[in-house]
């Protein structure tokens, strides 16, 4: 099955989003597709390659960039959720006249309509998150 994944929530505050990362994670392993993983609202937070959990606890950012890289997964964060929470890639930030980027290896920042395409190319979204 082909499942395309929206993240709503941020990595600490909620657990859409080890939910998340734990179903696509098994999806993958039982050779299912995943199409992309959209992350949306705070879900944008997951993202970010400034997280420093404390050792003993799991690195949200770090796992999803070690999936993509193990999986060529396709992890998009919404610009316009990521630019209202001070998230930007290496692009974003030059455009914006920004000295520093935030956006963890293995994701990237585009609009909407990847979320449009992921719902019509896969055949379930998955949603995690209010």
């Amino acid at each position: 099955m082909k499942f395309g994944i929206l993240v709503n929530e941020g990595p600490y505050q909620h657990q859409a989003s080890d939910s998340a990362y734990q179903f696509t994670k098994a999806a993958l392993e039982k050779g299912h597709e995943i199409f992309r993983v959209f992350f949306y609202h705070d879900g944008v937070y997951n993202a970010s390659r400034l997280l420093v959990p404390p050792q003993d606890d799991r690195h949200i950012a770090n796992r999803w960039s070690a999936l993509s890289k193990e999986y060529k997964l396709d992890l998009v964060v919404c610009i316009a959720a990521a630019q209202r929470r001070g998230m930007l890639d290496e692009n974003e930030a030059k455009r914006q006249g920004k000295d520093a980027h935030n956006i963890a290896e293995g994701f990237h920042i585009s609009g909407l309509g990847q979320l449009i395409e992921a719902g019509i190319q896969s055949e379930r979204l998955v949603v995690f998150g209010d």
